[in-house]
């Protein structure tokens, strides 16, 4: 096994999961095998508490692990199957490690971050959770974070240990150009670096984010002063869509550099897949406008792969992508008619809590009444739920128990088992679940198979007690688990209106788009 270390300095937010996923999708259309994993130095156990506004979506895995949004970047880009394995914090580290304090696993030894914690980060660099050719380890933070020290050791221990042949390190800097003095300055990513050196650690590639490209003097620079060769200097340009990345690094023989240092003779990088899509984004024809109504909107990475999945809809359709984003209490407040009036679909995605909910009925009211194409995931379905129940099932005051407890109609609540779990986390219904796919339905035709499996992350369910009196009210529920729960529901009556339970946008690829969003947008289209 090949290990690929990716870090970061200056500042964060610089893109270095993207930079993992587009190198591993070079390696992949090498011929090679990759997967991934992320380690993330937060004491938090996974990012399944946090905050939408502070740390972006929570992504999940099919066996259930919430983890970083990178993980997404990772899937979309490359066939790797990942697993909760792929992922790791320092909570979880430290967990561990105290956990086998305890239980006398040290034999009395004094326990510190070298070795004690140390060798447990190493041990999961080398977790298997997929047979694969090259594992590619990206650190979140920036280099100089006290909290990513532990980490930036175990990762020096770990390539003396096995050999500098077998890893190779690429970190990743900002070039920030300053516009009074019209130059691109090195010196923040130099600084980076020298930290990198200062910890024993050598980049082997300097993957440079830059919005003016660089001239060859700055590359002989950053090569001088960073102690990298010069053809490991590679410039990352931003780009209109993130799917010109892989492109962009092929160009500058980031691929090669990789194969070479490991010296792997890999088949000749074929790059159609990553081309025929940029292609398609490019292509000049009428834009499809879509409203994103939801609770996080002005976090830009809080609907990460919901909005990803709405691209790669669109490229199946060859049409241009325009995402209106509208924050559901705005919607409470304004004329719901003069926010969508210009959009030609509605998709409410998921969420938590009560704030702007009564605006994202309204939205999915209009959608419902306007023929507008509507899909709903897990939140966004149980709105569809509760709007139909209001106003078509005439049952007043319906609602979910988690916004009004004492609601007369609960047509979406807990599990009689999920009231007693303490931890908020019990109550969830995490990971990949099996759905039988009622025939004749838009859910059928899009998926084109009787028997499904998707992702889910949510708490309440449709309540079964009023199956029978909003389906006599013309609701379908076109998909169900083996155990009775509803997990898809539509209007026959509608040009396109479906509401899921799962997360199908963390199954959608830019050249494979997931079913449900490739229809979702074709319908839009037809508007």
């Amino acid at each position: 096994m090949k290990y690929i270390f990716v870090t970061g300095g200056v500042v964060s937010s610089l893109g270095k999961g993207l930079t993992a996923a587009s190198v591993g999708a070079l390696l992949e259309c090498s011929g090679l095998r990759v997967t991934f994993k992320k380690f993330d130095p937060y004491l938090n156990m996974d990012p399944g508490t946090m905050s939408p506004f502070q740390h972006g979506e929570v992504y999940v895995l099919d066996d259930g692990a919430e983890t970083d949004l990178d993980l997404g970047h990772y899937e979309r880009f490359t066939h790797a199957k990942l697993t909760r394995l792929s992922s790791c914090s320092s909570g979880q580290i430290y967990e561990t490690v105290l956990r086998r304090e305890r239980a006398g696993d040290y034999l009395g030894q004094t326990v510190q971050v070298i070795p004690h914690v140390t060798d447990e980060i190493k041990r999961r660099f080398t977790t298997p959770n997929e047979d694969a050719d090259i594992t590619i380890i990206e650190l979140g933070g920036t280099v100089g974070d006290m909290e990513g020290m532990p980490f930036l050791e175990a990762m020096r221990q770990f390539a003396l240990e096995i050999g500098k042949n077998n890893t190779l390190f690429i970190h990743v800097v900002l070039l920030p150009y300053v516009r009074t003095a019209d130059e691109v300055k090195t010196k923040p990513a130099q600084q980076s670096v020298a930290l990198l050196l200062g910890l024993g650690i050598y980049p082997d590639i300097l993957m440079c984010r830059t919005e003016r490209k660089m001239t060859d003097e700055v590359r002989a620079k950053l090569s001088l002063f960073c102690n990298v060769p010069i053809n490991g200097v590679v410039e990352e340009l931003d780009v209109e869509s993130i799917y010109e990345v892989p492109s962009m690094l092929h160009e500058e023989g980031a691929h090669r550099i990789v194969l070479e240092h490991f010296g792997i003779e890999a088949n000749d990088c074929d790059l159609s897949p990553w081309t025929n899509v940029t292609r398609k984004i490019r292509a000049p024809k009428e834009r499809v406008h879509i409203a994103l109504v939801g609770k996080y909107v002005e976090h830009k990475d809080a609907y990460k792969s919901v909005h990803e999945a709405l691209v790669h809809g669109a490229i199946a359709n060859g049409l241009p992508l325009d995402v209106v984003r509208i924050d559901g209490e705005m919607a409470e407040r304004e004329d719901i008619r003069g926010l969508l009036q210009e959009c030609s679909g509605v998709i409410v995605p998921g969420g938590f809590g009560d704030r702007g909910i009564e605006g994202m009925l309204r939205a999915i009211g209009y959608a419902r009444e306007q023929n507008l194409p509507f899909l709903g995931i897990c939140l966004g379905m149980q709105l569809a739920v509760i709007e139909f129940a209001r106003h078509v099932a005439n049952l007043d005051g319906a609602n979910s128990t988690e916004f009004d407890e004492m609601t007369p109609h609960p047509v979406i609540s807990l599990l009689d088992e999920q009231r007693q779990a303490v931890n908020k986390g019990g109550t969830m219904r995490l990971g990949s679940y099996e759905c039988h796919v009622v025939s004749n339905t838009c859910l059928h035709r899009a998926y084109g198979q009787e028997l499904i499996h998707e992702r889910h992350r949510h708490r309440y369910e449709f309540n079964g007690a009023y199956r029978d009196i909003l389906t006599s009210h013309g609701l379908c529920i076109s998909g169900t688990h083996p155990s009775g729960l509803v997990e898809a529901i539509e209007l026959p009556k509608h040009p396109w209106f479906v509401g899921i339970q799962a997360h199908p946008e963390f199954k959608s690829k830019p050249h494979a788009p997931h079913s449900l969003f490739r229809e979702f947008i074709r319908a839009a289209n037809l508007m």
